[in-house]
C-alpha cells in the first residue's frame, strides 16, 4: 500500500501537508482493522473527514449504502474521486458524496449516520465538541484514528480531563489498537491509536444540564491539580453543592465521575 499510495501522490504531482494534519494511512491491517471495529451494514450512511486520497473511503464505499466525505484541501477532491473511480465500479463509486469545506463549520447530517475517520490530530477536540455540542443528531457510533495520548485520556476515567467528561456524556469509549507511526505518510511524530466511540441513544443529561456541567467544569479546571475547595471557594452556592451531595471539598476535580458532574449541574437546574 505505501508504494501504490506514494506512486499515486508522485504522478499527480502532490506533497502532503503537514500543517494539516495530512499522514495517510498506508498500512493494510490497521485499514482492516479500522473497518472491522466501524462494523458497518449496508444500510448505514457513514462521515469520513479527511479523506485524502480515499484508501479508507474506498473500503467504506464497499460496506455502507452512502459515504459523505469532508476535505478541506482543494487539492485532494478531484485525487479522491480518481481514485475511488479506479478501485471501484461505477454504481457503488456514486454512493460518494463529497464536501469541499471544514468539518468543524459543516453541518452533520440530520439522520442516523456513523463517523469513521483518520482524522487530522489538531482538530480531535473541536470536532468533538461539534458533533456532540452543536449538532442536532449524534452519530450512533465513531471510529477515529487519532494520537495516542489523546484516546487514553478520554478513555482514563480514574484521571479525568475534559475530553473525557465531554465524551462520556455522550457515549462509551474504547481503544481497539495503538499505530505506530511507521503506518503512515509521512510518518506523525506521535503514536497513533484507533478509538471507538459507541455513543448512547440519548445523552446522560438534558442539554441545559449539560451546559451547566461544563461552566461547572470549567471552573474546576481552571487551576491545574486544586483542590475543589481552592477553584469553588469563591463561590458559595457551589460550595453548598459539594456539601449536598457528600463530595469531599478536598477532592481534585479530575477525580470526579461524570455522574458526579451530572449531579452537581442538576441542583442548579432544580433551583
Amino acid at each position: 500500500m505505501r508504494i501504490e499510495v506514494q506512486t499515486f501522490l508522485k504522478e499527480h504531482g502532490i506533497r502532503l501537508n503537514t500543517e494539516l494534519g495530512q499522514h495517510f494511512l498506508i498500512d493494510e491491517e490497521i485499514l482492516q482493522s479500522i473497518v472491522k471495529a466501524a462494523d458497518i451494514q449496508p444500510t448505514d450512511h457513514i462521515v469520513e473527514i479527511g479523506p485524502g486520497i480515499g484508501v479508507l473511503t474506498v473500503e467504506l464505499l464497499k460496506r455502507a449504502a452512502h459515504v459523505t466525505a469532508i476535505e478541506l484541501d482543494d487539492r485532494m477532491i478531484p485525487l479522491l474521486k480518481t481514485y475511488v473511480a479506479t478501485k471501484l465500479p461505477g454504481n457503488i463509486a456514486t454512493k460518494l458524496e463529497v464536501i469541499h469545506g471544514n468539518a468543524l463549520h459543516t453541518p452533520m447530517p440530520s439522520k442516523q449516520y456513523r463517523i469513521v475517520a483518520n482524522i487530522p490530530y489538531h482538530i480531535t477536540s473541536p470536532l468533538l465538541r461539534h458533533v456532540f455540542l452543536e449538532s442536532e443528531v449524534h452519530p450512533e457510533s465513531m471510529i477515529l484514528l487519532i494520537q495516542r495520548e489523546v484516546a487514553e485520556k478520554i478513555c482514563d476515567s480514574q484521571d479525568c480531563g475534559l475530553l473525557t467528561i465531554l465524551v462520556g456524556l455522550f457515549g462509551s469509549p474504547k481503544i481497539i489498537r495503538k499505530v505506530p507511526p511507521e503506518c503512515f505518510l509521512p510518518p506523525p511524530a506521535v503514536d497513533s491509536a484507533v478509538l471507538h466511540i459507541q455513543c448512547f441513544e440519548k445523552p446522560l443529561a438534558d442539554a441545559v444540564t449539560i451546559e451547566e456541567v461544563f461552566r461547572l467544569v470549567k471552573i474546576a479546571f481552571s487551576q491545574k491539580r486544586k483542590m475543589l475547595r481552592n477553584t469553588f471557594g469563591p463561590f458559595p452556592d457551589l460550595m453548598e453543592r459539594l456539601s449536598a451531595l457528600q463530595i469531599d471539598e478536598k477532592r481534585r476535580p479530575q477525580t470526579l465521575s461524570v455522574e458526579e458532574w451530572i449531579a452537581l449541574a442538576k441542583m442548579k437546574v432544580k433551583n
